[in-house]
């Protein structure tokens, strides 16, 4: 542990370790292949382990302000098939909230154009229906008209998003793809998928949403999980206090 942290790993990679090494001598133990164990046992018995763990940073998640949204989205070149595959993506992480392994793994007939809805495979094979805004609407329709048809092979795939070879866009190429718009739209962080599903659930939350639509929407079997986006952007929580606190205002001094 101490080595690790000396190398500059979070915690929260520290205790994913501890924790792998901890199943292994729980096994082991279990098995009668050693008889000690590097671990504290619990007080119940020599065959249990302890809860041996670290307290873990709460980190808040990151987001995008609607600003640098817009830029991102504004980045792919819309005249070519490519710029409007990557801007139907984009336009879709954002509208819907999606982990990039389920938009990678979406085909045509998960998609309900005309009401604006998407079936999601989510973790754990769970279902799931998501709402598109109109924006990703007509980004993945002239996608679907104009870019798709350029990427298709003489093979034929249900994939809604393909690369060059026509087969189903890889959940690594869309992570690289984003990172290199966010490059080009000039936005400091590193902007990945997740980051986009961050801003979709902040910025849900922070025009008024109830948590447990967006626990819904995100696809959270846990409440809790959902409430770590409760957290406001500065320039909302700077808006509430000096609309709501009587000794927030100049003219008090």
């Amino acid at each position: 542990m101490a080595w690790n942290f000396s190398q500059g790993i979070v915690k929260g990679s520290v205790a994913r370790k501890l924790s792998a090494i901890r199943s292994l001598f729980r096994y082991m133990l279990r098995e009668t292949l050693v008889t000690e164990c590097p671990f504290p046992l619990s007080r119940r018995g020599r065959n249990r382990l302890s809860a041996f763990s670290m307290k873990l940073d709460r980190r808040l998640p990151e987001f995008l302000t609607t600003e640098e949204i817009n830029r991102l989205l504004d980045t792919p070149d819309p005249m070519t098939p490519q710029g409007l595959r990557d801007r139907a993506i984009m336009e879709l992480f954002y509208a819907a909230g999606l982990r990039v392994s389920e938009l990678a793994s979406i085909d045509l007939n998960q998609l309900d154009l005309y009401s604006r809805e998407l079936k999601v495979i989510g973790k754990g094979d769970k279902e799931r229906l998501v709402l598109i805004g109109q924006p990703a609407v007509a980004a993945i329709k002239r996608y679907i008209k104009f870019g798709r048809p350029s990427f298709l092979s003489k093979h034929r795939s249900n994939a809604l998003f393909l690369n060059y070879r026509g087969g189903r866009l890889s959940v690594r190429s869309i992570q690289e793809k984003i990172l290199d718009y966010a490059k080009q739209a000039e936005i400091r962080q590193e902007v990945h998928p997740h980051l986009l599903r961050h801003s979709f659930a902040t910025h849900l939350l922070d025009g008024g949403a109830d948590l447990r639509v967006v626990q819904e929407l995100l696809g959270h079997s846990s409440l809790q999980t959902t409430q770590i986006y409760t957290h406001v952007s500065r320039h909302q929580a700077k808006k509430i206090y000096l609309s709501a606190h009587p000794f927030a205002h100049p003219e008090r001094e």
